[in-house]
């Protein structure tokens, strides 16, 4: 990557950064074209190899800004010594809707890369994946599932969540709904839902 793509203006990067994620979360590394991420950026393809070189460049860039600002998300919103279950998976909501903010298909595009099948994109960005894995796994490594009722399975309880709020994420943006506030504040309503399943 042309370390001059960050003297850009601001929006311009994020126009770019933006498409990028769009086309990759909607059609993954194999089937999305350059040509539809420089039609929905609004730039020329000159420019953006200019910055990137390649498909592989956008994607691995794309990947890397997206793992650098998750975590960074995550390390603000997620209290370190919080330890029950259903505060920690608010606060990494938080987090993702803080991103999604600036970025409306990060989450997506991070979730699409987890079923990456293409070697060369696997390859180039699998030290970042560990990245955000580790991050992850710091997080969930906080929590006390001895707190949870007798008989509750915290890491079952914590991946109905997961698969809950991953398929709901995608729905709202296949029904073109999408907003990370009423996302959020859905979400929620999920995690406040089973908290009282499990507690009462």
């Amino acid at each position: 990557m042309n370390g001059k793509f960050f003297d850009l203006k601001k929006d311009k990067q994020d126009r770019m950064i933006n498409a990028a994620l769009k086309v990759f979360a909607l059609q993954g590394y194999r089937h999305a074209s350059t040509d539809e991420i420089v039609r929905e950026a609004g730039i020329s393809k000159g420019l953006l190899f200019h910055y990137f070189t390649s498909k592989l460049g956008v994607y691995t860039f794309a990947y890397d800004y997206s793992v650098r600002y998750m975590i960074l998300e995550l390390g603000a919103r997620v209290p370190a010594q919080e330890r029950d279950l259903f505060a920690v998976c608010r606060a990494v909501e938080l987090a993702r809707m803080q991103a999604m903010k600036g970025y409306p298909y990060m989450q997506q595009f991070l979730n699409r890369c987890m079923q990456e099948d293409v070697s060369e994109a696997l390859l180039a960005t699998e030290q970042k994946r560990e990245s955000l894995e580790a991050a992850y796994g710091r997080i969930q490594s906080q929590i006390d599932y001895e707190a949870l009722p007798a008989g509750a399975d915290g890491p079952k309880l914590e991946r109905m969540l997961h698969y809950t709020l991953q398929g709901l994420m995608h729905q709202r943006f296949l029904d073109a709904s999408f907003q990370p506030e009423m996302l959020y504040t859905e979400a929620l309503e999920y995690i406040d839902m089973l908290e009282q399943m499990v507690k009462k």
